[in-house]
């Protein structure tokens, strides 16, 4: 199945793992003078104008801030390297907009180009090449991971970054750490020629999606759907099939989209949902089209979006 339209899934880039254990290696590449940095700020890439990443060299005046070692992306072509910058304060920071669902404001770190700006990666996601987004989404992730696990869960000592950024080594009881991705089943439920859509609360008005929910320990895929559909909305599931998956940084998740059999009706909401509906296939090319009165279609670029398009246009189903 074609995956283009889902952002973050074009990570076949060589990430040359066996570098990482070396140290005088990743020092050689950091130095190369071909070596670029994207630098990322509270989780937000630099951008370049539009619909690029903002690169920069390693001896660029913003590295002061960022954490060391960088985080090793890989060699596609040149050795790329990533810097979380979080401890830099832009001045007349909006605190309330970094706060929000859908943050819409952007931080530009002074003697830079304007066209460089620190922006939001939901907003940019379908902006950038697949490669490109790969590696926001990867920096973005492994970054939040650091700032949430600086300690041994073995012994609580702090711990030290290592292995290019991809580990984390305990000096206390010699315990290795690594970055965490959480499984999480996404799912198009369908029942004939509708669709079943739920609402969290505080989202954007008119935001709908395809329900979804983490994977618990014991669970297969399956029995992970059938439990979440029945927990959110009270209906009955039979069968499940995978459809495809997609790596999403918000925090750390693996989306496992799958398509699901409803065997039941009634919708019966939980407090995890604000509303939940069925949705005929022509309310939502109205929702695609923007015309639908109470429903805007699932972002551009998440699995949610690529599973009813590919429902919609007859190359899924139950």
């Amino acid at each position: 199945m074609n995956s283009a339209p889902l952002a973050f899934a074009g990570s076949g880039t060589d990430r040359a793992a066996g570098v990482r254990g070396e140290s005088a290696a990743l020092a050689a590449l950091e130095q190369s003078p071909a070596a670029r940095v994207l630098p990322v700020w509270r989780g937000k890439p630099l951008m370049d104008g539009a619909n690029a990443l903002g690169w920069v060299s390693v001896d660029a005046p913003m590295l002061v801030h960022a954490v060391r070692p960088l985080l090793f992306l890989g060699t596609p072509a040149a050795p790329r390297f990533a810097a979380d910058i979080s401890s830099w304060e832009p001045q007349a920071l909006d605190r309330a907009a970094l706060a929000m669902f859908d943050d819409a404001s952007i931080q530009h770190y002074p003697g830079t180009p304007a066209t460089q700006q620190f922006q939001d990666l939901r907003r940019m996601m379908t902006a950038l090449d697949p490669k490109a987004a790969a590696f926001a989404a990867t920096a973005r992730a492994v970054f939040n991971w650091h700032r949430t696990h600086g300690f041994c869960a073995s012994c609580g000592t702090a711990s030290g970054v290592c292995m290019g950024g991809w580990q984390r080594a305990c000096p206390g009881c010699g315990a290795s750490h690594f970055p965490r991705t959480d499984p999480v089943v996404i799912m198009l439920v369908l029942r004939g020629n509708r669709t079943l859509l739920g609402r969290s609360p505080g989202w954007p008005e008119g935001m709908y999606s395809a329900l979804a929910g983490f994977m618990e320990p014991g669970e297969t895929v399956e029995t992970a759907v059938r439990r979440e559909v029945a927990e959110e909305t009270g209906i009955a599931v039979g069968a499940v099939r995978y459809v495809a998956s997609q790596p999403w940084p918000f925090p750390s998740s693996l989306m496992i989209g799958c398509v699901a059999e409803a065997l039941s009706d009634a919708i019966t909401v939980d407090d995890e949902l604000e509303d939940a509906l069925w949705l005929s296939r022509e309310d939502m090319v109205d929702a695609f089209s923007g015309t639908h009165p109470k429903v805007r279609a699932a972002r551009p670029g998440s699995i949610a979006r690529f599973m009813i398009g590919e429902w919609l246009a007859g190359r899924i189903g139950v």
